[in-house]
């Protein structure tokens, strides 16, 4: 649009946008329209000051040009124009809402609609009434022919449900939540059926692919045939572009809200994504449950603006949230004493399972997927599933690719070399999805083990966004790799993405890192590097089918709830037989250890911590001769640290104590090497030294492990001395 005088645009309407449901605005279907005023926003004031006098707005003060009061007086000038204009094409009655754009210049005004096409026509019209009225013109009554000549359109088709319908939403987690609730509903013998950024399911099969997170997802769903129960992902993006896709929903969940996707349509910055998100819980029944991550304060400020009934859920049960939400007549959903746990007031506490049994917590390491399964089994028992159900069905949710294809997926990849890997698979697209994903690589590391990381992002993220998740990765991952998608540049090249990665790690001390075109080309550079125990944790979304298909070609198998127990309690440095260990070890008698010991190694041979236990119970035996074959025996077998280092001592002291005490010393030498400054390797080796005749040598070394550990004041003194002692005994 250009001023009569063929000037540069000074009003201009960039957007009119038809939303279908509940959405920012209204909480029935509305159109939104977006404008840029650089006109009003720099016009002298008293030019202003006329336009407000001829449009109603008598004593209205413009502010000077440029300013946030400018600004304000323009959205009240908007709002006026599309009521006058409303009004003279026959609407006696319009919802109209204004709000600041993400610029000065730009205006949001909405208004809500009952027929497609002349409400369409009345947010064009908006911006010929505003220029004309800049320029000294009234065009409203032109405008309302426009409108009321246009073909009035079809009328709002909003989905109204007739079955129980949960809406989840959240930056982190709602896709798996969704995943989980569908399987509950399942579980409880309802025909189900979800949509997500996956597509469309129906009692688990995937009926459509693509990403239905939105108003088309809702109406898929709710039309399946059959469908009993439904579940749909909403996502900020729908919410924005089309509104929600139904009329209401029984339970809304809400997991959490954190920096995503801002700079995009209008929002930028976190409190107006929870303004978005919050959408889902305003569309609750008064009946209904709004189920609010207690933990999150944006979240949990939810409970005032919606007539549901709050469900909280909580990691800590002395959350405040859990008290507000029971005084306010509510439940809570947290974690008691290591139980997923329901709370009311005036009642026991509900235990419901252990986290360990939740195959979805990964053996509880995963407090990001205990939330998820708060929030799950909150909003299932909201919707009325059978408490029996909603157990079932959290014991029998695995945390595969097939159940929950791309959150969490672990694998234990076994190499030709014998070693073995675990990978994870997730999508990880934010900072706290980072951090989540490698607080369960570093859970699932042996001691002494490495994370390797594959790191990529879609182009539609912030500068800063790109930068810290490439300082997260420099800080906590051991070795990165960039691992790009190729699909979702959104606009950026590899090179800039690249770029701001490397910025966010050289911050963590991270020079350079390699790189590849795709997920699958990270993945496959980083498995060959991995040694026994390590992890390999790959952030990934678009080759997610190729991933796994890889994976199985190279015999890798999905981990199972035991799989991923085993593992947790090896990262911690402990055995699965742990407490029978510690039994072995409280005997007083040699003999009934060593047969106990023998008695745990029959039954695991191949296991080289048993083997060891077994080694070490015939040394303390006074069996030493027997002993040095077995600690070979587990150490040939692969055993790990710590009890690797520590059968290697016991390894060398027993060859001392059956004569081969230059063996003895040799081996102590290598661990000395590998670990200097160790005062027990330092000991034995100078006892190993003296039994080889060379009693200066054993001398000095005790002498330099002094000299290593003592801080006193004496030992600060004579630090030279002691140390042209100890070499003037090796000279010897």
């Amino acid at each position: 649009m250009t001023s009569a005088s063929g000037a540069a645009p000074t009003v201009a309407v960039t957007e009119v946008r038809v939303l279908e449901g509940p959405n920012l605005y209204f909480a029935k279907p509305a159109v939104k329209v977006t404008l840029e005023l650089p006109g009003y926003l720099a016009a002298e004031e008293a030019a202003l000051v006329a336009v407000a006098a001829s449009v109603g707005m008598p004593g209205a003060r413009p502010g000077a040009p440029g300013t946030q009061a400018r600004q304000r007086f323009v959205m009240r000038v908007v709002e006026r124009a599309v009521r006058a204009t409303a009004a003279a094409s026959g609407t006696t009655r319009l919802g109209v809402r204004v709000r600041a754009g993400s610029s000065p210049a730009q205006v949001v005004v909405a208004f809500v609609w009952r027929r497609r096409g002349r409400a369409r026509a009345l947010g064009e019209a908006t911006g010929p009434v505003l220029q004309a009225w800049l320029e000294g013109r009234n065009a409203v009554a032109e405008q309302a022919a426009v409108v009321a000549a246009a073909a009035p359109g079809d009328r709002p088709a909003i989905v109204r449900p007739t079955i129980p319908v949960a809406s989840v939403t959240g930056t982190n987690g709602k896709t798996t939540t969704t995943r989980l609730l569908g399987h509950i509903g399942m579980t409880a013998g309802l025909r189900t059926g979800w949509s997500s950024t996956d597509g469309i399911v129906v009692q688990g099969e995937l009926v459509e692919a693509g990403d239905y997170s939105g108003p088309a997802g809702a109406r898929a769903v709710l039309s399946a045939p059959g469908v009993q129960l439904g579940i749909l992902e909403t996502a900020r993006g729908g919410m924005l572009l089309k509104g929600m896709g139904v009329s209401h929903n029984d339970v809304s969940v809400v997991t959490n809200v954190s920096a995503d996707h801002l700079g995009m349509q209008g929002i930028d910055t976190v409190d107006q994504l929870a303004e978005v998100k919050a959408l889902v819980t305003k569309a609750t029944r008064p009946g209904g449950w709004a189920v609010l991550n207690g933990e999150d304060p944006r979240v949990w400020a939810m409970r005032t603006g919606t007539r549901a009934k709050p469900w909280v859920f909580a990691l800590r049960p002395d959350a405040p949230a859990i008290r507000q939400a029971l005084d306010l007549g509510g439940r809570a959903a947290t974690v008691l004493d290591g139980d997923v746990t329901v709370l009311e007031a005036g009642r026991d506490p509900d235990r419901l399972v252990s986290v360990l049994d939740v195959p979805a917590t990964l053996s509880g390491l995963s407090q990001h997927n205990i939330a998820n399964v708060l929030a799950a089994t909150a909003a299932a028992l909201g919707l009325g599933i059978p408490r029996d159900a909603v157990i079932d069905g959290l014991r029998t949710f695995a945390p595969d690719d097939r159940l929950n294809p791309g959150r969490m997926n672990t694998y234990t990849l076994r190499r030709a070399d014998g070693a073995e890997i675990t990978v994870i698979v997730d999508l990880a697209h934010n900072e706290a999805g980072l951090e989540a994903l490698l607080d369960v690589a570093h859970g699932l590391t042996v001691p002494g083990g490495q994370v390797h990381l594959g790191l990529g992002l879609a182009g539609d993220r912030t500068d800063e966004l790109l930068e810290a998740m490439g300082e997260i990765a420099g800080l906590r991952a051991d070795r990165v790799v960039a691992a790009h998608k190729a699909h979702y540049l959104r606009g950026r090249t590899m090179e800039e993405l690249e770029s701001h990665l490397r910025a966010g790690l050289a911050r963590a001390g991270v020079a350079d890192i390699e790189s590849y075109d795709t997920e699958l080309g990270g993945l496959q550079a980083l498995v060959p590097g991995a040694a026994d125990g390590d992890v390999v944790a790959l952030m990934c979304h678009s080759e997610r089918a190729q991933v796994a298909a890889w994976l199985v070609g190279q015999g890798a198998t999905s981990d199972t709830a035991a799989d991923i127990r085993r593992k947790v309690v090896a990262a911690r440095g402990e055995h699965e037989l742990e407490g029978e260990i510690s039994a072995l070890w409280a005997m007083g008698d040699d003999a009934a250890r060593v047969d106990a010991a023998r008695a745990l190694r029959d039954r695991r041979p191949d296991d080289p911590r048993l083997v060891y236990e077994y080694a070490s119970a015939l040394d303390a035996a006074g069996r030493e001769s027997d002993a040095v074959e077995v600690y070979r025996e587990a150490l040939a077998a692969g055993l790990r640290e710590p009890h690797r280092h520590r059968a290697r001592i016991q390894l060398a002291s027993s060859l001392r104590n059956t004569g081969q005490a230059e063996a003895a010393h040799d081996l102590l030498t290598e661990l000395e090497t590998e670990r200097p400054g160790s005062a027990a390797v330092a000991a034995f080796r100078a006892l190993a030294a003296f039994d080889c005749g060379r009693p200066g040598e054993a001398v000095a070394d005790l002498v330099d492990v002094l000299l290593h550990h003592a801080g006193d004041d004496d030992t600060q003194g004579y630090r030279g001395a002691l140390s042209r002692y100890a070499a003037e005994l090796r000279g010897r």
